[in-house]
């Protein structure tokens, strides 16, 4: 397959997408044709002067200036999904590298600006406006990208609470016992005031509450992204004005807890299923993936820490087909939330011949096709079967920046035989066009997958 003139061989195609050009791939073959190119660099600096950095060689010459445009642009977007940051500088000398550095701000900041929504989801997160700057090779900062230890504390008395997009899920913990759970349907994404979801958090805090002596901790696993255990931006609030998601939303979980007088500790339900990975495999360098209403994503390092990174791998890219579906939050095609989601079921529906009617939710539309694939429909067993090629191609791109040790997938579209498909076809993609790598793939068990994330949850806060 040849895209910007860079060669790729691609044996397992998804059968439902025949268009698919999965960008590890494309960053295999581009790096073999670069090995003799010009030295380049991106660093990203976030909060508390925490800065990631990657280095890599460019073509440099006229010929592949498309192919180095395509790989710089999409890299850099995946980079900044995964570590997060308000500030991201490519390095490198001459004119060559001053012009795409300068094709890489105007995508960002430009007036015509193809990512201005990244660009505007990183100044709210980081409260202060996004920059693209251009600097020497010598100017090359020391990487400084440490994480910390979170979780494992299971003393006390604890609650632990899982807000997704379709149900929430609560957890009393007593000294690292689970003695209650619950799963409630909810639906935060529909519902444009936020007391509706203060209401349900604070509902499920109370009913854990009722089954302990007394609250000592509160923590939570959420879908979206926090700061400082404020909310910067989620889905679950999508339908929530910007005033209100101001004044009522960044501080929800914290209001919540005040009515118990106990710490607590918010991060995202990626990380949280990663760390829920950690406990269950007695190990760590785990990515924690989960496909649900989107795609969530975590990681613990093998040191076992938190690298508070955004993990936000629903918008970094996954596919090069510039016909593939484009995302409708940020309007950027082949990013991962139309591959590891409810979403990718949906899309890939029709291409099987499947019709979902229009009256059914999305989550309604997921349980239909898994229904089909309980009863052995070949069309259900086409969908699942491509997206278990969409992740094999997609954990080769993962591995290479995060060298996990273990990949753990969770989430409503990983339930039933569709999940068991999925796995399996990734793992053949894996073993057959990226034997290298020797992480494995798997599923936690049924219990874990449903209220695992809760009860890692609990052990989020200190005492």
């Amino acid at each position: 397959m040849h895209i910007a003139s860079i060669e790729m061989e691609i044996k397992n195609i998804p059968q439902l997408d025949p268009g698919f050009i999965p960008f590890a791939k494309f960053l295999d073959a581009f790096e073999a044709s670069a090995k003799d190119g010009i030295e380049a660099a991106v660093s990203l600096e976030r909060e508390g002067g925490k800065i990631g950095l990657l280095r890599f060689k460019l073509h440099g010459t006229e010929a592949m200036r498309e192919a180095d445009k395509l790989y710089l642009e999409r890299l850099t977007k995946f980079l900044l999904y995964s570590k997060g940051g308000f500030c991201l500088t490519i390095y490198g000398d001459g004119e060559k590298i001053e012009a795409l550095a300068e094709y890489i701000r105007s995508e960002y900041t430009g007036e015509a600006a193809g990512r201005a929504f990244d660009a505007g989801l990183m100044r709210d997160v980081y409260e202060r406006e996004f920059e693209v700057r251009c600097a020497p090779l010598s100017a090359i900062p020391e990487e400084n990208d440490e994480g910390q230890k979170l979780g494992g504390n299971l003393n006390g008395c604890r609650i632990g609470f899982d807000a997704g997009g379709s149900d929430r899920k609560v957890s009393a913990v007593v000294d690292g016992e689970a003695v209650f759970s619950e799963e409630v349907v909810w639906h935060p994404k529909t519902q444009p005031d936020p007391s509706y979801h203060y209401e349900g958090i604070l509902s499920a805090f109370r009913e854990a509450a009722k089954h302990m002596p007394r609250v000592d901790a509160i923590g939570v696993s959420s879908a979206g992204i926090f700061v400082a255990n404020r909310c910067m931006r989620a889905s679950l609030f999508i339908k929530v004005p910007p005033d209100a998601f101001e004044r009522e939303v960044k501080d929800i979980y914290l209001r919540a807890a005040k009515e118990f007088g106990a710490p607590i500790s918010v991060c995202n339900d990626g990380d949280v299923a990663a760390l829920a990975g950690t406990i269950g495999l007695k190990d760590t360098g785990v990515l924690g993936i989960a496909m649900g209403t989107s795609e969530a994503a975590g990681f613990v390092d093998q040191k076992g820490n938190i690298r508070g990174w955004l993990n936000e791998l629903a918008f970094a890219p996954v596919d090069l087909n510039p016909s593939a579906a484009a995302d409708p939050w940020s309007g950027d095609k082949g990013v991962g939330a139309m591959y590891f989601s409810q979403d990718a079921v949906i899309k890939l529906a029709p291409e099987a011949g499947i019709a979902l009617g229009d009256s059914l939710t999305p989550a309604e539309k997921l349980k239909l096709v898994q229904g089909l694939m309980a009863d052995g429909d070949a069309r259900a067993k086409a969908i699942f079967a491509s997206i278990g090629a969409y992740l094999g191609h997609s954990l080769a791109l993962y591995y290479r920046f995060y060298g996990f040790k273990h990949a753990l997938l969770m989430g409503r579209v990983m339930s039933g035989g569709g999940g068991d498909l999925i796995l399996a076809t990734a793992k053949q993609v894996l073993l057959e066009e990226y034997p290298d790598i020797k992480a494995s793939v798997e599923l936690p068990d049924e219990m874990t997958r449903r209220v695992g994330q809760s009860v890692a949850a609990a052990s989020l806060p200190e005492m």
